[in-house]
């Protein structure tokens, strides 16, 4: 399998674009309405972070970028199906998401119900969806990364992580507590995302225990970074309503380890990921740059 010639990561998520919309109905096609709905949220912005993860972890092992590209789509309508519920009324009850309104205050509450169960539907009828020339190793392959992902998505990962979030607002819940919750809530699609990605390109058992120690630390990091710019910046740089942990009465990294200890925890974790990646040498330069990219952003 050859290795497709290095990109930065803009290039990375210039990819992704045309390949999320090739992946999804248009507009025009029946129903109008949750199409419409569909792609208002999985095209309202967003920096791409989890397709371009994959995409990199593939790269890293020596995979072709047409093997990992239906994982990096699916990776990121699973992502935004669960921006779409998280920001119902049900739950956080959000009325900005990516500096826009979000999809049920635009389409309403049950569209938007459907519209995040549409973007989970389609990232696995995806995946399945394999040429019938493909070998052994390739169906296998891909088999395994959508049960990687299948579970990130699970009890186990992201659903069982928001019941704790629910479960935990307006209750104390020590620094433990809170760790469990967001390496299941935040951590366990990143973690999926590189694992996915390497498994597709054809990693052997060293390289993906390399890439899981990489992955649970940025996945990590990603949440102690969103509570510290919750804190330091506004609804316009934020693109959603800040400081709305804070006012539910939800447990923070800042709020339990204060502004330094958040920022002194999310750059051991970075340390640790650019760590785990130095075996790789230069084939793990892109995730590197993630890795400082997820802790270093301001918004």
């Amino acid at each position: 399998m050859t290795t497709s010639r290095p990109s930065t990561l803009e290039a990375l998520r210039a990819e992704v674009e045309p390949a999320l919309d090739r992946a999804l109905p248009t507009e025009s096609a029946w129903p109008e309405t949750i199409h419409r709905a569909v792609r208002y949220s999985l095209f309202a912005g967003g920096k791409r972070i989890r397709p371009v993860l994959a995409l990199a972890a593939g790269e890293a092992v020596g995979g072709g970028r047409e093997e990992i590209m239906p994982l990096a789509c699916a990776v990121e309508m699973i992502h935004t199906y669960s921006l779409v519920h998280d920001d119902l009324p049900a739950m956080d009850d959000d009325d900005l998401r990516r500096g826009k309104p979000t999809c049920h205050k635009v389409f309403g509450e049950a569209v938007a119900i459907l519209a995040g169960d549409a973007l989970l539907t389609r990232a696995f009828h995806l995946l399945a969806a394999m040429p019938p020339d493909w070998d052994e190793t390739r169906i296998r392959r891909r088999v395994q990364a959508t049960a990687v992902l299948g579970e990130a998505c699970g009890t186990t990962g992201l659903i069982g992580g928001q019941v704790m979030d629910l479960e935990s607002e307006g209750r104390a819940i020590d620094a433990g507590s809170l760790e469990t919750l967001h390496r299941a809530k935040t951590g366990a699609l990143l973690s999926a995302c590189v694992r996915g990605g390497a498994i597709l390109g054809g990693a052997g058992e060293a390289s993906l225990a390399l890439l899981a120690r990489y992955s649970a630390a940025i996945g990590l990091a990603f949440q102690v970074v969103d509570d510290i710019l919750d804190t330091t910046e506004g609804a316009e740089q934020l693109g959603k309503t800040a400081g709305k942990d804070e006012a539910a009465g939800k447990a923070t990294y800042v709020s339990l380890h204060g502004l330094e200890g958040a920022r002194e925890m999310a750059a051991a974790l970075r340390e640790e990921a650019l760590d785990a990646l130095g075996p790789l040498g230069p084939r793990g330069e892109r995730l590197a740059e993630i890795a400082r990219l997820i802790v270093d952003r301001h918004s």
